[in-house]
């Protein structure tokens, strides 16, 4: 394929895509599968064809909409931009759906679809819908994932032209640009890693250079990576690719947990039909350049987050991290300059490509740009998948966007960054979520995982469930994670059971500050953060289990 036979793909989809009357958009996401999407596709079609008119309507699956709480979810457009969208979708209201609004739609008839199911239409112009920015999610939950011409339709591809027809140093000088950083936690910038990988590959002369997709999303009630795979594969392949002709490398590796079996699914049939539309391969769109890609799973080791883990587990190793540096972007995978991106960070590129560093930089904050993907999840009215600008508050996030607290309590905290973050509290919740902001709360981004608490909440039952998570998952290599952890935990149950000890407090900041310093990796240096928060801002709930309610001291 050529840049102009691209062009002609890119116009002959989207010429077929505006002759469809009417989509059925069926949410077929990990989570509103579960709940019974499949079977309200299955009826649809059935449906259709009864009527005759099977031909005229597309039933479409597609990645996740969003609204996960309300599930399952259905979409409905027309080729004249109409739009509705329908909550806890039933195969009663598949049937309903067809005889009373595609049936008459199609024979001319103008039908409502808010008079005759008011009770299961969604208002797109509530804040949860409105206040969010989708890049990343603009195309999850209206294309059919597995079928490369709707990627097409939406401009697929081009921007890996673009990329081609730039060169490698303007490619890394519009991504250095836009501000953009890793979505995967520590939010290093983007443009540098590949520079850093491009000038160790070119001054080593070395053999091969590798992208690596880490898609091991390891927190828990985090599920942004997988949804994005689910929903929009071709747009990290195309990212991949970018990243690729911007570092030197020929071959990409998606590194993707077993317990994601759709995504992994749909990666690999999406990586074969960019292979047979040969947009990946040798000589892609008619250049000197060759990119080829493949997907190995990772055992759900949590530690696998971590670069060099990821790397040796990738190598047929144990999941163990190494010292640095060497850094990955010099000696990584099989010794060779390796970049490794996350997930949605590399879902990232084509739009900025395409629309430009400007554009992008233009949303969020100084230093934190661009939007971020968050799992809005647990004591919330709407939880689900949202993507709003960097630098917008918590409060607007959790009261506006997720609708406040479901279950009549006052909201307690908000605990960002899962078992590597903090518990915010609500008297904080006027700050912007950034980077440096959330550091500053004690807490990280992290890969975007957000769950609300309410007053009735145990904030130390939840810091003892973080912290014994990372202990599980620790893989013992360095003393400071495996000793530290192990007693750091044991001092919080102890207080737990109500046995605690005057000195444990002091004694608790000094594991911590061990672990902070001396832990070979992220994980290790990051595990006492949910204690930490706990002492902060809710030192009450552990003074009173300590005899005589002892003074907890200065907070961090």
């Amino acid at each position: 394929m050529t840049p102009e036979l691209l062009e002609q793909t890119i116009a002959e989809s989207a010429a077929a895509l505006q002759q469809q009357r009417l989509r059925l958009l069926c949410c077929a996401s990990t989570g509103c599968l579960s709940t019974g999407s499949g079977g309200i596709a299955e009826v649809l079609h059935k449906e259709l064809q009864m009527a005759g008119i099977a031909d005229e309507v597309a039933v479409v699956p597609t990645g996740c909409m969003g609204l996960c709480s309300l599930g399952p979810l259905l979409r409905v457009t027309d080729n004249t931009g109409g739009e509705y969208l329908l909550q806890r979708v039933d195969e009663a209201l598949a049937v309903r759906l067809v005889s009373e609004y595609v049936v008459p739609t199609l024979a001319g008839t103008t039908v409502n679809l808010t008079e005759i199911m008011p009770d299961h239409l969604l208002d797109l112009q509530q804040p949860f819908f409105a206040r969010q920015v989708r890049v990343v999610l603009a195309k999850s939950g209206y294309i059919n994932p597995e079928n490369i011409d709707e990627y097409f339709a939406r401009g697929g591809y081009r921007s890996l032209a673009s990329a081609l027809a730039m060169g490698a140093e303007n490619v890394i000088k519009v991504i250095t640009n836009s501000g953009l950083r890793g979505r995967g936690g520590a939010g290093f910038p983007t443009g540098l890693k590949w520079q850093l990988t491009r000038q160790a590959f070119t001054k080593a002369n070395a053999d091969e250079a590798y992208i690596i997709c880490n898609g091991d999303e390891g927190d828990p009630g985090a599920y942004m990576d997988r949804s994005i795979l689910e929903g929009d594969p071709h747009a990290v392949i195309e990212g991949m690719a970018i990243a690729a002709l911007a570092t030197g490398a020929n071959k990409g590796i998606f590194y993707i947990r077993a317990e994601y079996p759709l995504a992994v699914e749909r990666v690999e049939k999406a990586i074969i039909a960019a292979r047979r539309a040969k947009v990946i391969g040798p000589k892609v769109l008619g250049s000197d350049f060759s990119f080829t890609c493949e997907v190995r799973l990772g055992a759900g080791a949590f530690v696998c987050g971590e670069e060099t883990a990821l790397i040796a587990s990738i190598e047929g190793r144990r999941g163990t991290p190494r010292p640095r540096p060497p850094f990955p972007s010099v000696k990584g995978l099989w010794d060779q300059p390796t970049t490794i991106n996350n997930v949605e960070t590399l879902a990232n590129i084509a739009p900025i490509l395409q629309n430009g560093a400007e554009w992008f930089a233009s949303m969020g904050t100084d230093k934190s740009k661009g939007t971020k993907v968050f799992a809005l999840t647990g004591k919330i009215k709407h939880s689900g998948l949202i993507e709003v600008p960097m630098g917008m508050t918590l409060r607007d996030i959790v009261e506006d966007i997720g609708g406040g607290v479901d279950t009549g309590k006052a909201v307690q905290a908000a605990q960002t960054g899962g078992p590597s973050g903090g518990m915010i509290p609500a008297s904080a919740f006027d700050s912007p979520v950034s980077y440096e902001h959330l550091q500053e709360l004690g807490s990280i981004m992290g890969s975007g995982g957000m769950i609300v608490l309410d007053e009735d909440d145990d904030v130390v039952n939840l810091a003892c469930f973080y912290l014994e998570f990372c202990v599980e998952e620790s893989c013992g290599k360095c003393a400071p994670c495996r000793v530290g952890g192990s007693q750091l935990l044991g001092v919080l149950k102890r207080i737990q059971a109500g046995e605690g000890r005057p000195d444990d407090i002091p004694l608790i900041r000094r594991l911590a500050t061990a672990m902070q310093k001396a832990s070979l990796c992220g994980l290790g240096q990051t595990a006492p953060n949910p204690v930490l928060s706990v002492l902060r801002y809710f030192s009450d709930e552990l003074t009173r289990h300590l005899p005589d309610h002892a003074c907890v001291g200065s907070t961090p």
